[in-house]
């Protein structure tokens, strides 16, 4: 358990249809550190995971999406799959939300398919990054240079392919996450 990680606070913001082992891996490999994660929606209940090739679990919901801000946590986690992102993107509060962890210089990890998340939010623009490559040309009509690398480290933005490269995601993760726990102590 990392010392530097205490009291911080993660969100993962997700719906339907997120990829169960994006959702699941992070939130773990953060807690295990002594971070607290809560699970963000625009939903109020539960959300039913994508677990590779059928429907998964539900999970709870910690925090409605309208009742939380970026000021409330210290990092932001955006899972993939097909559907959660795919609906993520047309939703303008889960864009801002997005936008105000990139205001507040606050690390943002997305894996897969969640890129579209920043596409839409206009965030992508001028940086490095990878995804599942089938959203390697949005990345790149939307200006980011795009990378077939299993993480990538842009100023803050973790960004990785697909679930068999989520121990480098957390890895990295963690990492972006303690680099602004220094920071923040030393401001």
């Amino acid at each position: 358990m990392s010392q530097s990680l205490q009291g911080k606070r993660v969100a993962i913001l997700a719906t339907d249809g997120f990829e169960e082992a994006e959702l699941s891996s992070p939130r773990a490999a953060l807690q295990k550190e002594g971070v607290e994660v809560d699970v963000v929606s625009p939903k109020k209940q539960g959300i039913r995971a994508w677990a590779k090739t059928d429907w998964g679990d539900v999970y709870q919901v910690d925090k409605a999406l309208d009742d939380v801000q970026p000021s409330d946590y210290h990092a932001l986690v955006l899972p993939g799959g097909l559907f959660n992102p795919d609906t993520l993107r047309l939703d303008e509060k889960a864009l801002a939300f997005a936008r105000g962890f990139f205001e507040q210089g606050k690390p943002v990890a997305a894996i897969c398919h969640a890129p579209w998340i920043l596409i839409n939010a206009g965030l992508v623009e001028g940086r490095r990054m990878t995804s599942v490559s089938s959203v390697s040309q949005d990345l790149r009509n939307a200006g980011a240079n795009w990378v077939d690398e299993s993480v990538v480290v842009d100023n803050g933005l973790v960004t990785s392919r697909t679930p068999k490269d989520l121990e480098d995601f957390n890895a990295k993760l963690i990492e972006s996450l303690e680099q602004g726990a220094e920071m923040e102590k030393h401001a």
